[in-house]
């Protein structure tokens, strides 16, 4: 979710909230109700699939505990309401996720933030794998956050989606999606399994956890539910994930696409990390955004005499503003992913996105082309040392 922030203005169609959206070809249901109707006018049963896989898994959690057709809740209990949200993934798979109206519950007296590895936590568990001959693989916990207990005392009444339990009152178990308090259960449940296993937070990168094994350290970088693994077995601290704790793991081996930067290695074995899908992502946006792809006639994200802030071309309209801020969210994120060479270009353009002028946006169109054509680029990562007996003295 957090890597597509940048393109969400352009995944979808610019339109007013009352609007159809739409995603992949796809029209996007709003609500439960709207979903039946989608299926009907075509003729399928895409989002009924969906929810019901969404339900099962639901019940299979355990999320809730049912006390009945039209009985009073616990005191104490507040109700709350719950919600369907929809989506289409990039292969057309049609999802559904379950999401308590958090907005309902009281305000925590505490803090609720889990923290999260930062990347450049992220590439230097990546370094200490290269330089201690490590494996380094990835994982991601599905339905993370159902596996942790929540603490709210709140409940719901059933709706239609619940199928025969329509109208029962359901007694919140879980730290349901959408919950105030639910990230930060989720990283207590996760902290405890991962203290259990031997592992121990670093003091200056929390999320960062790291035990002694033999002669090295291995390490896990943990991102909500995303778990990188720097580790000689690494299938020893899978296995201990998924027998030990119970937790169901996809996605998991030798890392190659991880928070949305792509890790393989060069003929010479030299670990990369480049963010070349995520650039992909940007160029399809742009496609339909404008209607063709970026020019790559361009050597320099920044050109001589380029003076962005003497600009005094027309302003642009709202649309047009709508895209600029979506375009300059997408180039910061590939800066975070590691594209440092146009930091200087996005960091001077992103002072305009207030009132952009058309100037502006044929700079930023201008970024967008040396990123398409240099999309190769990557952060090589090399811990042998350099040898300087060639150089004059």
């Amino acid at each position: 979710y957090e890597l597509s922030l940048g393109l969400v203005g352009s995944e979808m169609c610019i339109r007013d909230r009352t609007s159809p959206r739409y995603k992949f070809g796809y029209q996007i249901p709003r609500n439960y109700e709207e979903a039946k109707l989608l299926d009907k006018q075509n003729g399928n049963t895409f989002w009924k699939d969906a929810i019901a896989t969404e339900m099962l898994q639901i019940l299979a959690y355990e999320v809730f505990k049912d006390h009945g057709y039209n009985v009073k809740a616990p005191d104490g209990y507040k109700k709350i309401r719950v919600h369907l949200v929809f989506d289409v993934k990039h292969d057309g798979r049609h999802k559904a996720r379950l999401v308590a109206d958090g907005h309902l519950t009281d305000v925590p007296l505490e803090s609720v933030y889990p923290g999260v590895v930062s990347l450049r936590g992220l590439r230097l568990m990546i370094f200490l794998s290269e330089l201690n001959g490590l494996e380094t693989w990835a994982t991601d916990i599905g339905n993370a956050y159902l596996e942790a207990m929540t603490a709210e005392k709140v409940y719901i009444i059933a709706g239609p989606e619940f199928g025969e339990l329509e109208g029962h009152t359901l007694i919140v178990y879980k730290a349901l999606y959408g919950l105030k308090s639910s990230g930060l259960r989720w990283h207590e449940r996760l902290a405890d399994c991962l203290r259990d296993m031997g592992f121990t937070p670093c003091k200056a990168e929390p999320d960062l956890w790291m035990r002694r094994k033999h002669d090295i350290y291995e390490y896990l970088a943990v991102y909500v539910d995303d778990i990188a693994i720097a580790a000689k077995d690494p299938q020893e601290i899978v296995t201990a994930l998924t027998d030990t704790h119970g937790f169901k793991l996809k996605g998991t081996g030798p890392i190659s696409f991880h928070l949305g930067c792509d890790f393989y290695r060069e003929a010479d074995g030299v670990m990369c990390i480049a963010p070349r899908k995520y650039i992909e992502k940007m160029e399809s946006a742009y496609l339909r955004m404008f209607g063709c792809k970026p020019k790559q006639n361009i050597s320099s994200p920044i050109e001589k005499g380029d003076h962005p802030e003497l600009d005094v071309s027309e302003l642009l309209d709202e649309k047009g503003i709508e895209q600029y801020q979506s375009l300059i969210g997408a180039m910061q994120w590939a800066v975070s992913l590691g594209r440092i060479d146009i930091t200087t270009a996005v960091m001077t353009l992103s002072s305009f996105q207030v009132a952009p002028r058309k100037g502006h946006m044929d700079w930023v169109r201008h970024v967008y082309g040396y990123l398409s054509k240099m999309k190769q680029a990557a952060i090589r990562v090399r811990v042998e040392e350099p040898g300087y007996s060639s150089l004059p003295t």
